[in-house]
């Protein structure tokens, strides 16, 4: 394990006003997605759709990295290049998804816990091999009546650290995504005692398994109220609360916060990212958003071979409104404009 060369890769990931797109939606997911648009879901319009997005002219200026599914860490762009070549021609870091998704906890109803360690470190050989130079794992914590329970979170920091110990020992940068989703109808003080216990326990398991904190990247959710809660908290209450519950857990050591947009909308993700990045930090704070870059694009596609280039601009448009947002730049405002 080459330590310095797991920092430089992580560093780089959170580049300053760069953030990292998760393209890594399963075949059901993407499916879902294209459903929407009255577009087939073959392993053709597939490759079409993501080299819509990682050929993008310009991606490189705000978009450092990009977590593939395995189908699409193994495609090639139209003219016969693989998309890890491609994107690493770039100077963006092809990433992969490891995990095997979020499965039903034996005896503990309403919970989760993510599977996939088995064969896990053949696998990352593998991808390694392929152009992978950073994986992404998800563990999904719920809130509602008893639950999560401390079993629960603890069950899924331990794999989320034995997954980040695997990742190093192959040269690869792990992300760490422990997210406690926004489903519920708790409110923003509920989030943050739940995101500060799944936090806690987090770095507890990466310690005990000597993860090396300067070669991972952390992608947590945002503090934020419950999207069936009927008082949601403003923009300004988030990034005060979320900023507060990572200076409690996160060690400086730690290059950088890539969060996920869990649920929020397109313009709230990017507020949201923008107030945190106001405030003088030990970290940088970036994004690493899948809905909220794509959704637009994909609408302003359509499956339409006519349309390729305005998803394309649409893409960059997002990418670029993020990777201002990552700098404290960005305003609602803007919106409106052209970025």
């Amino acid at each position: 394990m080459n330590h310095s060369e797991l920092e430089r890769i992580a560093r780089g990931m959170v580049a300053p006003g760069k953030g990292i797109l998760a393209a890594d939606e399963s075949t059901g997911t993407i499916k879902k997605r294209f459903d929407a648009i009255a577009f087939e879901s073959t392993e053709t319009n597939r490759q079409l759709y993501r080299e819509m997005l990682l050929a993008a002219p310009g991606i490189n200026e705000a978009i450092s990295g990009v977590i593939m599914y395995d189908e699409t860490l193994r495609q090639k762009t139209r003219a016969g290049v693989p998309f890890p070549q491609h994107l690493a021609s770039l100077g963006i870091f092809p990433g992969i998804k490891v995990d095997q998704g979020a499965k039903p906890l034996a005896n503990f109803p309403n919970e989760t816990v993510t599977e996939g360690l088995d064969g896990l470190r053949e696998r990352l050989k593998e991808y390694h091999g392929l152009g992978a130079r950073f994986a992404k794992w998800r563990a999904v914590i719920d809130i509602g009546a008893g639950y999560p329970t401390r079993f629960c979170i603890e069950a899924n920091a331990h794999a989320l650290a034995r997954y980040a110990a695997l990742c190093q020992e192959q040269g690869i940068v792990p992300i760490v995504e422990p997210e406690v989703l926004m489903d519920g109808a708790h409110s923003l003080e509920t989030c943050e005692a739940v995101t500060d216990e799944v936090l806690c326990e987090t770095f507890r398991a990466l310690a005990a398994h000597r993860v090396h904190l300067e070669g991972i990247v952390l992608k947590p959710n945002m503090v934020i109220s419950g999207k069936k809660n009927a008082a949601r908290a403003t923009p300004e209450q988030v990034a005060e609360a979320t900023v507060r519950c990572l200076r409690r857990w996160v060690s400086p050591a730690v290059p950088g916060i890539a969060f996920l947009s869990g649920g929020q909308s397109t313009t709230e993700a990017t507020l949201h990212l923008s107030l945190m990045n106001r405030q003088p930090l030990p970290w940088a704070l970036t994004f690493s958003y899948g809905r909220a870059l794509q959704d637009s694009a994909l609408k302003a596609w359509g499956g339409k071979p006519a349309n390729f280039e305005a998803g394309q601009r649409e893409f960059m448009r997002r990418a670029r409104l993020n990777g201002l947002a990552a700098k404290g730049g960005y305003t609602a405002d803007m919106e409106s404009g052209a970025a």
